[in-house]
């Protein structure tokens, strides 16, 4: 028998998370995945953890203010599904963990990765677009390590490695009236990454 790892979705669609393919989940499916899944291995200095779905909407809204020219709705479905494929996983593993899991895992991401890419269409990288991604990436994840989980902003460059000033201002805070870098309840995580999703798509388009 062909090896498969099957996981059963809320919508009651079936994944086979070793041979996907881009029509096996819904967008509720995947909005419902990443508010599930947690950064900084769950940890939190709030009550609640830090799902994928906040940080990728964090990602987004400072991609889109650090731009000089606005994004095309498929530039910013790709910042808001950059980590689209943890949500259909339901694991986000810490960074420095990753080379031990090894080379299958690293495949099983890049087949995810590859049919998110398919469904929602969108363009592979420029070298310049990954560069500023990656720089904003990296500014949310330093703030999050400092505001959410507790950090100190020496420790996060002296012993996380990340280079990158503490950004003090949320960029989620004003639009939705939150209290400056809180986490979300899980609910309200997927229906405000849900409600970003299908708006994208609709100006894009699909």
């Amino acid at each position: 028998m062909a090896e498969r790892a099957w996981v059963r979705l809320p919508s009651g669609r079936r994944l086979d998370l070793l041979s996907p393919t881009p029509l096996d989940w819904t967008d509720a499916d995947l909005a419902t995945g990443l508010a599930r899944t947690f950064r900084w291995g769950g940890h939190s200095a709030w009550p609640e953890p830090l799902s994928v779905a906040q940080h990728s909407l964090s990602v987004l809204a400072l991609r889109r203010s650090r731009t000089r020219h606005r994004l095309t709705p498929l530039q910013e479905l790709r910042e808001v599904l950059h980590d689209a494929d943890e949500g259909l996983i339901n694991f986000d593993c810490i960074s420095p963990l990753k080379p031990f899991l090894g080379q299958g895992f690293a495949d099983l991401q890049a087949r995810l990765s590859a049919v998110i890419a398919t469904r929602y269409r969108l363009p592979p990288w420029t070298i310049e677009e990954k560069r500023a991604h990656k720089a904003v990436d990296i500014a949310i994840a330093a703030a999050e390590a400092v505001h959410v989980v507790g950090w100190t902003a020496t420790e996060v460059r002296e012993t996380l490695g990340i280079r990158a000033a503490v950004m003090a201002r949320d960029p989620l805070a004003v639009r939705y009236g939150d209290a400056p870098w809180r986490p979300w309840a899980p609910d309200v995580a997927a229906q405000r990454f849900l409600e970003e999703l299908t708006a994208l798509q609709a100006r894009a388009g699909l």
